[in-house]
């Protein structure tokens, strides 16, 4: 048993001991399918704090040599698996968590020389008898070893992609690096499985392509492993009961990241809010907000419109296939967006197809098909989130939808009292100020503005666009919170029509039945716009439902 070959069980250990534990066991049934195959090469990215490092542990608790984990794992999910001792601790494992070494080393030669030698002093520790013909020469080292046993290695690497990310610009570093991990991993018979965790994708740096060998499973496309990208909504139901959490306001603070069109969790912050016995900002507070802010700061072409619709709480179209799984080769808004993605400051709704998309078109694994058509909606996933993006636009440059969004307090209030007048004015305000940005003079820019300018009801309501309701959808349903005294809102927008259109068509197509858990007071709230005039009209009724 060494510190990188064969280590104990200790570091899963204490997060099975932990408070709030949820058992992510079933991973192993996966990696167990793979094991030895030519799927082997697993790279798992995700954002920061969404339980990587814990999965890294877990499955070297598993499948190391270094420890007897059957009383641990024997009450765990895996347990009920068929092939479950026949793969525990069964293995040579060697966990590298190269964040570590990275800090440690003065350059990428240090650092590759400072993993070789440590894990070289690990292997021939616990290989003496092997007879090796260079014992300063890694891969060598450990065909000799696997030569000699017949055992093979199990690699868990974590925090692989670390260079990438505080190193952007080095491309000699990140050469000499994937040169390394290529030389150790690929095409070597002595490895049963190499599982890599980080925040970036592997697809592709520039032009060099050397982990070619690797299946990525990303908040784009996690599919078979979606349910291991976070906490599951059965989960979270069932944390929220065992500790009396209201589930409620747990889902609209956390929830909202959507992987392969299954609901996820951020881990960190629902552990948290429980140990803590608060909903706050936590998953956020782990990084500052001036790790968001270059990238919705960025010049180009349609990006500040696009982060304006976000932060209104609208969903933006976003082709991801371009993007190069980088943090400098950012020449579009559909880059920047779909690395937001990846950091986990925005979530894609229906990512689902790009598993389609990669299957009938990719001739390698780690490659994304290059249809130019071809988008997804990206959103703001929930409220903690949402604040973030706040926090960076507040510093300037963003005075109109920073005052829109101060303002929309008062726009609700008008509201609630019925002031049709100072609605309408209150929303032209909204429209005028941001008609650069925002294309003044087209239904989306309606749409957003009015999201815009009822930001504040985030606080009282779970908005929800385009609900199906009656015999159609409603363009904007505000639904109460629970233990709140505010009115539900159906609110109808018009082009070019009338108030009055506005309100007939919630009443005739029945609107008002998608509120079917709700009795009390409805608002019907007809907003239009003239193109001519550049007018804004309101209308509101009161109806009891």
């Amino acid at each position: 048993m060494g510190i990188y070959l064969n280590p104990d069980n200790m570091d899963f250990q204490m997060a099975v001991n932990s408070k709030v534990y949820v058992d992510k066991t079933g991973l192993m049934a996966f990696t167990n399918s793979v094991l030895n195959t030519e799927q082997r090469f697993i790279c798992v990215s995700r954002p920061r704090r969404f339980g990587k490092s814990m999965a890294a542990n877990m499955l070297t608790a598993y499948y190391s040599r270094g420890c007897d984990s059957e009383k641990l794992f024997s009450g765990l999910n895996i347990a009920e698996s068929v092939d479950f001792k026949k793969h525990l601790n069964q293995y040579n494992v060697i966990h590298i968590e190269m964040q570590s070494f990275l800090t440690e080393a003065d350059d990428m030669d240090d650092m590759i020389r400072m993993i070789q030698k440590s894990i070289l002093f690990d292997l021939t520790e616990e290989f003496p008898d092997v007879r090796y013909f260079d014992d300063t020469k890694l891969v060598r080292s450990l065909k000799d070893v696997f030569a000699r046993h017949k055992v093979p290695f199990v690699f868990i690497i974590d925090e692989w992609d670390c260079i990438f990310r505080e190193h952007k610009d080095d491309q000699d570093a990140q050469k000499k690096y994937l040169d390394f991990l290529r030389n150790l991993l690929k095409d070597q018979s002595y490895v049963a499985l190499a599982y890599m965790t980080g925040i970036l994708p592997i697809k592709k740096y520039g032009k060099h392509s050397a982990l070619n060998m690797f299946y990525e499973y990303s908040v784009m496309n996690a599919k078979p492993i979606e349910e291991f990208t976070g906490f599951t909504e059965t989960e979270v139901k069932a944390l929220c009961e065992q500790y009396q959490v209201s589930y409620d306001k747990m889902k609209k603070m956390y929830d909202g990241y959507t992987v392969n069109g299954l609901s996820i969790y951020n881990p960190k912050s629902v552990v948290e809010s429980i140990i803590r016995g608060a909903f706050d900002s936590y998953w956020t507070k782990t990084e500052t907000y001036e790790a968001l802010k270059p990238y919705i700061q960025m010049d180009f072409d349609g990006l500040r419109m696009k982060v304006e619709r976000l932060i209104a709480g609208e969903s933006v179209s976003v082709n991801p296939l371009k993007y190069q799984n980088d943090m400098t080769a950012l020449e579009s808004a559909d880059d920047v967006l779909t690395l937001l993605v990846h950091l986990g400051y925005l979530t894609a709704v229906n990512s689902e197809e790009i598993a389609l998309q990669n299957a009938e078109a990719s001739p390698e694994p780690y490659m994304y098909a290059r249809n130019e058509l071809y988008s997804v909606d990206c959103t703001i996933p929930n409220r903690e989130v949402q604040q973030e993006f706040i926090n960076c636009i507040e510093d300037g440059g963003w005075e109109n939808v920073m005052d829109a969004i101060r303002n929309s307090e008062e726009l609700l209030r008008c509201t609630f009292a019925g002031d049709e007048d100072a609605v309408a004015q209150r929303i032209a305000v909204v429209h005028m100020e941001n008609a650069s940005a925002l294309q003044y003079n087209n239904e989306i820019s309606l749409s957003c503005v009015i999201s815009l300018a009822y930001y504040a009801a985030k606080k009282r309501y779970t908005i929800v666009r385009e609900m199906p309701a009656g015999k159609g959808f409603a363009d904007l349903v505000f639904v109460p919170d629970r233990n709140c005294d505010a009115p539900a809102m159906i609110v109808e927008l018009k082009w070019n029509k009338s108030v009055e259109t506005a309100l007939d068509q919630i009443r005739r197509q029945d609107y008002a039945a998608c509120l079917e858990r709700y009795t009390g007071e409805i608002l019907l709230v007809g907003v239009n716009y003239d193109k001519e005039s550049k007018e804004h009209s309101c209308k509101i009724e009161r109806i009891r439902k």
